[in-house]
């Protein structure tokens, strides 16, 4: 509402709907767009879009003028966003770092959760200890903690397992897995991640969001199967019937990716250096 109220609605909120023309959502875009709001743009258009497809399907309206633009025919591409990462072959010593960090062992297993699990990470912090079924050796994410909006089941390998019941013994007794140390019911940062990557000698070299494109780049290198690896990514699919029905999609074969993944780390951490797991391809 508050994307409506800023840039929708001065721009063409006193016209009558019936009457809006394309173009005039071409100005409405551009003008935004001018202002370095390239993001809020796309989205207020998107937005527009929607309004005005619901105004047809309740009779407000027979054509959509929304629906003869697209918002790549009118806006400036924006380059994506490259957050920093290590290579690979940095990863053996980001590990050894991570498993001596003596900051606080909270932080720790965070850090190694995020490795292990290579969630994004609002979805780590904002973890619930409800939200688990150890014994099954799954963690389910609800769709309202989700970046798209629908469920998400992590497979959890034994060497995940062995962090959660270690953290348990830590926070199990709160409902997050990593309670705030001045409030417990609200979780700790993304900035707690990143200080300790920093004092790890790691600032501007790694961040959270990093563990997830490393893990895609040297699973993909690997063979592994590329729907397999987005499924446990999570990453949007197509639309919201095909997000509902893949989030359970390929559980074996993912759940085996994932203790594969969790061997690899294990052993690139003892060893210090990252070996090949071809012979593991799903």
């Amino acid at each position: 509402m508050g994307r409506l109220k800023r840039n929708v609605i001065p721009a063409i909120g006193h016209r009558p709907i019936s009457a809006i023309e394309p173009m005039e959502l071409v100005v409405m875009a551009k003008a935004i767009e001018e202002r370095g709001a390239a993001d809020i743009a796309k989205r207020s258009l998107q937005t527009t879009a929607q309004i005005l497809r619901y105004a047809i399907a309740h009779g407000m309206i027979s054509r959509n003028p929304a629906a003869e633009i697209r918002p790549s025919d009118i806006l400036k591409p924006t380059r994506k966003k490259n957050l920093a990462r290590i290579n690979a072959r940095e990863l053996p010593a980001l590990l050894r770092a991570i498993e001596v960090y003596q900051r606080t062992h909270t932080t720790r297993l965070a850090m190694k959760l995020m490795a292990l699990t290579f969630v994004r990470t609002s979805e780590l912090i904002g973890a619930r200890w409800v939200e688990f079924d150890l014994e099954s050796r799954r963690w389910n994410i609800p769709a309202g903690r989700m970046k798209m909006q629908t469920p998400h089941i992590v497979p959890l390998a034994r060497q995940t397992h062995e962090v959660l019941e270690l953290l348990r013994s830590i926070t199990g007794h709160e409902e997050l897995l990593f309670p705030g140390a001045l409030n417990p019911k609200k979780s700790i940062s993304n900035n707690t991640i990143l200080g300790a990557l920093k004092r790890m000698g790691y600032g501007g070299q790694m961040t959270c969001h990093g563990f997830r494109g490393l893990a895609s780049t040297i699973l993909h290198e690997q063979g592994y199967n590329h729907e397999h690896i987005e499924l446990q990514l999570a990453h949007a699919p197509r639309n919201d019937v095909s997000a509902a029905y893949n989030h359970a999609l390929y559980l074996e074969p993912r759940a085996k990716m994932m203790q594969v993944w969790a061997d690899f780390l294990e052993q690139a951490q003892r060893g210090g250096k990252v070996i090949s797991f071809r012979n593991h391809v799903a």
